[in-house]
């Protein structure tokens, strides 16, 4: 005779879920580049304080990238963004965008469910306590060479 457990239910991965289980999110913030630059552990510390008030556990948490703004933010024309994983209940969440907005330190933020990330792309993310390139930066900037040779390569006539 098989046991079923009402609050179990399949997820798209195969995994079951529990209900009011912890699931995996994906976060990116969007800080001052200038105060990230001066005072980078201020910066991952008040993020971490949001995580922790609301009981997430944080897996990984890095710098992201360094870009000019499509328009000013607060008086800000370049932002930082920081990617974080983090394991939270659902319900937690509300909590945590409401102490986003309220931070001074933090401009945007946006949220996702990581449920069915590779394990392989969230050990990628390492925690960096340095401003400087990641690995992902330089993977980037080779991505877009190659796609500007093909490009050059497409637009040349043959002859």
């Amino acid at each position: 005779m098989d046991t079923v457990i009402e609050n179990e239910k399949e997820t798209p991965s195969g995994k079951k879920a529990v209900k009011g289980e912890p699931k995996l999110y994906e976060a990116m913030f969007l800080v001052d580049s200038a105060e990230a630059t001066t005072d980078w552990d201020g910066v991952t510390a008040t993020i971490r304080n949001i995580l922790e008030k609301a009981s997430a556990e944080i897996v990984s948490i890095r710098k992201w990238d360094d870009r000019k703004l499509a328009y000013e933010i607060n008086g800000k024309g370049k932002g930082t963004y920081i990617l974080c994983y983090f394991k939270a209940e659902g319900g937690k969440l509300q909590g945590i965008e409401k102490d986003i907005q309220l931070s001074e330190r933090i401009m945007r933020a946006l949220i996702l469910c990581a449920e069915n990330r590779p394990v392989e792309d969230i050990e990628k993310s390492t925690i960096s306590q340095t401003a400087g390139e990641t690995e992902t930066q330089e993977l980037t900037s080779k991505g877009r060479e190659a796609r500007d040779e093909e490009q050059e390569q497409t637009d040349q006539p043959e002859a």
